[in-house]
């Protein structure tokens, strides 16, 4: 696990297979962001069988061979879809294409799970909508920063527990290292990335919306800057936004691509979750100058003071959740209609967000 730099952060946990060799057989397809690793480890985990991988590039091919021996090279894209015996289809392509990938999956017979963000515009959205209605079948989204933090899961059986009460605020801190230098060229174009709040924001919004447990938020503002990364006119490498949902919780967080290098890991990602009766804090990668391993939690209500180290304690209910969901025609890992929402809220925050330059001047995208 490449802990400097997020692109390749693919965490691993226990085994805990919730099906058999060979009864959910999934492929990956487009190998252009580094989570893909972290998708495949998470459904392996929990009992998948890996059979394909295709990506135009095929020294991206090789080196997944070399981390998944068991896999197979796909002489196309076509070959795997028409493959009768995948389910699913992971894949982690350019952040634009994600959505053109996902319509050529379902229109298979296959589910598709995608690495966030999902989609680069509402119009995506909508036709992401459209297919999934028409089909049935799982259009699921890596939220890597809930689902695949040991901490972050853990706050939720708190919450679900009423440790804390009724949510009233989230605030979240998503701080990335840049790493400008192993980027491709197409992270710094918009086009092709979305903007920083539909990227990295996306994971933001998601856990508001589960932490809190809303159906449904307005985005009140949110803003986008560069003040660093000038060599890239069209990268962003600040943003923030404030959410309030429709049972009355609000949001702030903040996202960035300022993390400096003095940190041991690639953000010291952090989220606060207030309720009526006590709070948490995740400390989701790293206790700074205590604990490099990070997947603290503190929790502080009426009962207790407490700190739990969770590292390698709690596992990834998500991907187990996931199989049995397209197997059995569930919503128990997460409902479309929430994975979507997320999605959603993302783009509009982009869409709407002030821009600020390094001169603190701020003018409207």
């Amino acid at each position: 696990m490449k802990k400097n730099d997020g692109m390749n952060y693919a965490p691993k946990g226990k085994s805990a297979p919730v099906v058999t060799e060979g009864q959910f057989i999934i492929a990956a397809i487009g190998l252009d962001h580094g989570h893909i690793y972290g998708m495949c480890n998470g459904l392996i985990e929990a009992g998948a069988t890996l059979k394909w991988v295709y990506d135009k590039d095929s020294k991206k091919v090789a080196e997944f061979c070399k981390t998944y021996p068991q896999v197979q090279p796909a002489q196309s894209e076509k070959e795997i879809l028409e493959d009768s015996d995948v389910k699913l289809v992971a894949g982690a392509t350019i952040t634009s294409e994600r959505c053109d990938l996902g319509l050529r999956v379902l229109d298979y017979g296959k589910h598709y799970f995608t690495d966030k963000s999902p989609f680069t515009t509402l119009e995506q959205l909508e036709l992401a909508r459209k297919k999934t209605a028409e089909t049935g079948l799982k259009w699921a989204v890596y939220y890597s920063e809930r689902l695949h933090v040991e901490s972050a899961v853990f706050a939720g059986q708190l919450i679900e527990q009423g440790a804390i009460g009724k949510v009233v605020q989230v605030l979240g801190t998503g701080p990335h290292r840049s790493n400008v230098e192993s980027r491709p060229s197409w992270f710094f174009e918009r086009e092709y990335y979305g903007g920083i709040l539909c990227d990295i924001g996306s994971h933001q919004i998601e856990q508001f919306l589960f932490y809190s447990g809303a159906q449904d938020a307005k985005v009140v503002h949110s803003k986008i800057g560069n003040y660093k990364h000038h060599q890239y006119p069209e990268f962003e490498d600040f943003g923030d936004a404030t959410l309030i949902a429709d049972n009355g919780a609000t949001n702030y967080f903040r996202v960035d691509w300022l993390t400096p290098d003095g940190l041991k890991t690639w953000g010291d990602g952090r989220t606060t979750i207030l309720g009526t009766d006590g709070y948490i804090e995740i400390r989701k990668y790293i206790d700074i100058a205590r604990d490099e391993d990070g997947d603290h939690l503190y929790l502080v209500n009426h009962d207790t003071e407490h700190h739990f180290s969770l590292n390698g304690k709690v596992g990834f209910p998500y991907f187990g959740e996931l199989i049995l969901d397209c197997l059995n025609d569930t919503e128990n890992a997460m409902t479309q209609e929430h994975t979507f929402k997320a999605a959603e809220l993302c783009l509009v925050a982009q869409r709407d967000a002030l821009y600020v330059n390094d001169e603190f001047k701020v003018n409207r995208v």
